[in-house]
């Protein structure tokens, strides 16, 4: 194997629960509330629902569940159905970086080999650390959407790893599951331009399917490539140009964990579009919507281009392209003074009302804020009046940052709000309890138990 696919399987198998210090333990069981809450809130939707309704005609061998339902079906295709519910709503957290993207969506990937392995909580709140950990070293380093690709690129591999770390592989294993991930899964950045597609919430779900496999395929004994990012055609070759990847968290060394790094949503809006909806709720009631002559946004240049730089961002026909639209989601939460998964309902976003509201965002780089980006999201919102009074909000970290966090109190909130649709209250009290409590679950029953949906 390269020295790439070496350094990071001997870091996976190296790493154990005992290494990880009690805030990161937290921010870990943070995560998973969150991303069971975002899971549950799109039990609902069309393509949840395909992919359940496909995932239990796949039987044999070892088997997971599919939240929600407590189905069995293989772990892969476990996998695919609970990342595509994580994911579908845009309101799991996100890694704010050059590589950008969504690193809860291998959550399902680790509950699904955990179940064939019959794991802990704990071992797998390690391989979820590991999975944000090698996912991050690379999404730091690396533009994916600006250079043209998906960021299922990475999501694949570190899956893979993470997977292979629950069922238990060995570090030569754990390498292999990663090159099988890495030379098949080169994912387009076609699913996230123009007008996006359902599919924008399967992308990441086929890249876990994938690394799941791979693991399963590595666990049995295939072997991949011996050189998968370093050889001639490998991925760093085709794709990334080299990389280096070094700084691993280690709390020996004082070295922070990726997972403590990324940023978990307040409103189920793409992350670029967070400061901009909060600013515009903070606004709505200081003025009189009649009286409105413009809205000005100015942000740092990812924002502007990937959710204001296209025609489909200022006229969107899909929920999936409306939650990545700076002007509808401002104008949504101008008019109805809040942000929730029916804020993207098919008939609010047709609604003709919205759309003169729309036309008065202007949206404009700021070059300071784009010198600033990542380490900040700085964006600063004018609204100009008929009636001569300006009114201005600014933010450097919206709400959910790292560097501004919900808080305990405020994911749970989110949570029940989430949830409210398909649990009773005792039973989403019950299921955030055993969340709050997942490292102390001696397997998984207890969550799929809470879970379902009545």
């Amino acid at each position: 194997m390269d020295a790439t696919a070496k350094y990071l399987s001997a870091y996976a198998a190296a790493l154990d629960y005992r290494d990880l210090p009690s805030d990161t333990i937290h921010e870990t069981r943070r995560r998973i509330l969150d991303s069971v809450g975002c899971a549950l809130g799109a039990f609902a939707a069309e393509p949840c629902r395909i992919a359940r309704e496909l995932a239990p005609a796949v039987h044999g061998g070892a088997a997971a569940r599919i939240l929600g339902t407590g189905q069995t079906t293989s772990p892969d295709m476990a996998a695919f159905a609970n990342t595509a519910m994580v994911r579908y709503l845009d309101c799991n957290d996100s890694f704010v970086s050059p590589g950008g993207g969504h690193p809860s969506d291998m959550l399902p990937a680790v509950l699904a080999a955990a179940e064939a392995a019959g794991a802990s909580g704990r071992a797998v709140i390690v391989a979820l650390v590991l999975a944000y950990e090698i996912y991050g070293q690379f999404a730091e380093r690396f533009a994916t959407r600006e250079k043209g690709w998906d960021q299922g690129l990475f999501i694949g591999p570190a899956s893979a790893c993470a997977a292979g770390k629950v069922l238990g592989l060995s570090e030569d294993r754990l390498a292999h599951a990663m090159s099988m991930t890495a030379v098949s899964q080169v994912p387009l950045g076609q699913t996230r331009v123009g007008e996006l597609s359902m599919w924008k919430g399967c992308a990441t779900a086929m890249a876990v399917r994938n690394g799941v496999f791979a693991a399963l395929l590595a666990g049995g004994g295939v072997e991949g490539p011996p050189e998968p990012f370093e050889g001639r055609y490998g991925l760093f070759d085709q794709v990334t140009g080299a990389l280096r990847l070094d700084g691993f968290g280690d709390a020996g060394a004082g070295v922070r964990f990726k997972l403590s790094d990324t940023s978990i949503k307040y409103f189920p809006v793409q992350i670029h579009t967070q400061a901009g909806a909060a600013m515009a709720l903070e606004l709505r009631d200081e003025f009189d919507l009649d009286d409105l002559e413009r809205i000005r946004i100015a942000t740092y240049a990812v924002a502007v281009r990937n959710a204001a730089g296209e025609p489909e961002k200022w006229d969107p026909k899909t929920r999936e392209t409306a939650d990545h639209s700076l002007p509808y989601v401002v104008a949504a939460a101008l008019t109805d003074g809040a942000l929730t998964p029916a804020s993207f309902d098919e008939k609010r976003i047709g609604d003709p009302l919205l759309r003169p509201l729309m036309r008065k965002v202007e949206v404009g780089e700021d070059p300071e804020a784009t010198r600033n980006y990542p380490a900040q999201q700085r964006a600063r919102m004018e609204i100009e009046l008929r009636s001569g009074r300006r009114l201005t909000r600014a933010a450097d970290y919206p709400k959910g940052h790292s560097r501004n966090p919900l808080s305990d109190g405020e994911l749970e909130q989110k949570f029940l709000g989430l949830t409210s649709g398909v649990l009773s209250p005792p039973r989403q009290k019950l299921l955030a309890e055993r969340l709050w409590r997942f490292d102390e679950l001696e397997n998984l029953d207890g969550l799929f138990e809470a879970a379902r949906v009545e």
